[in-house]
């Protein structure tokens, strides 16, 4: 088993630095739920982030996805916020064009039904063939959550799959468009990625680099869309994070519930909602899991040594959302001092448990 000092480059006196994390793709929800989670951006080393339109009602104008950007300026000041629209049938290519002169970077796409929020999603990506058009003509982003609708032969494991052949024929049809495959949890997805050309690139979260299915069997805070999948899938998603390959990058789809519903409602009766609270702590997280895969054997600690691990974290993210590179500095201890705490709502009302609750990760500072 590798020793702690023969992974990455620590100094003589414990830490590692870093750029600050970009994070790209995350759900800050609104109201009181907002006020607690958004002030843990930068807690967990991220000084930008992309930011996710599913609330209810879904952020579908230019000016809710600008109104929601100065609510989430005001509470956070220090975190530059990066806004997405919500795929929906009002979205127009006229929409696109206005949404891109007034800085909203890209329209995420859910399938209807499959997620968090995702009722008003779509049914029929053909009808979105000319809003695709203009996005392409315009240089906005599509981010695509990766799953098809439970039914007939397709459940939450198979999902994932059965997606693809939508992902490859967008990339077909729309060359110049760039497209973000979020979340990929498997190994079908990250070849997927890899077959595409230099627009097409896929998120992977810390938790999908840390779990298998088992894990979020009879644990619902480790309950998420897309779900876990098997040993094989984690190994090809460690190996994408540490390849070099700029193709893929942190996105921790970071999705903070009242504590009570991810026990399923008051009575425990109720289904539990699906998603892992990992913002505060995103970049220890990653850091945790390339830790945890060197201990079982199935990263080289040699191999991560030889990377740059702010190319995922932090660089490649930017470089594919056409924003400057970092200039702030973090910097993470290599012994785990700090407990995984979960995160409590000002007035007491709202409790958020945190992934991994109660174990213990990484300090991390602003330099």
């Amino acid at each position: 088993m590798a020793s702690k000092q023969e992974w990455f480059s620590w100094s003589d006196d414990g830490f590692l630095t870093l750029p600050a994390s970009f994070d790209a793709h995350v759900h800050l929800r609104d109201g009181a739920m907002m006020r607690a989670v958004a002030r843990t951006i930068r807690q967990g080393g991220a000084d930008a982030v992309y930011v996710m339109p599913n609330l209810v009602p879904p952020i579908t104008t230019v000016k809710q996805a600008l109104d929601y950007q100065k609510r989430l300026q005001e509470l956070e000041p220090n975190v530059e916020f990066l806004m997405s629209l919500y795929l929906h049938e009002s979205i127009t290519p006229e929409v696109i064009k206005d949404a891109k002169r007034q800085g909203i970077r890209g329209v995420k796409s859910y399938p209807a039904g499959v997620t968090t929020n995702s009722s008003s999603g779509v049914v029929d990506y053909a009808s979105f063939y000319p809003v695709f058009a203009e996005m392409e003509r315009q240089d906005l982003v599509l981010n695509l959550h990766g799953e098809m609708p439970s039914g007939k032969d397709i459940t939450i494991l198979n999902a994932e799959e059965k997606f693809l052949p939508t992902l490859l024929e967008l990339h077909t049809r729309f060359p110049s468009l760039r497209i973000v495959l979020e979340h990929c949890t498997t190994a079908t997805a990250v070849e997927a990625v890899k077959s595409c050309g230099p627009t097409v690139v896929g998120t992977i979260t810390a938790h999908h680099l840390s779990l298998i299915v088992d894990d979020f069997a009879g644990d619902s805070y480790n309950y998420c869309k897309p779900v876990p999948k098997t040993p094989e899938d984690r190994y090809a998603l460690l190996n994408a994070a540490v390849s070099g390959n700029c193709k893929f990058f942190l996105g921790t789809d970071s999705a903070p519930h009242p504590a009570i519903a991810k026990r399923g409602g008051p009575d425990g009766n109720a289904k539990h909602a699906a998603g892992v609270f990992t913002q505060p702590y995103a970049t220890q997280y990653i850091l945790d899991a390339f830790e945890m895969a060197v201990e079982k054997g199935l990263l080289d600690a040699a191999q991560l040594k030889k990377i740059d691990v702010a190319d995922f974290l932090s660089h490649f993210g930017r470089d594919f959302y056409r924003e400057p590179r970092s200039r702030q500095r973090i910097r993470v201890s290599r012994e785990k001092t700090e407990r995984l705490l979960s995160v409590v709502s000002d007035d007491g009302d709202i409790e958020v448990v945190i992934f991994r609750r109660g174990e213990m990760t990484r300090r991390l500072e602003w330099l």
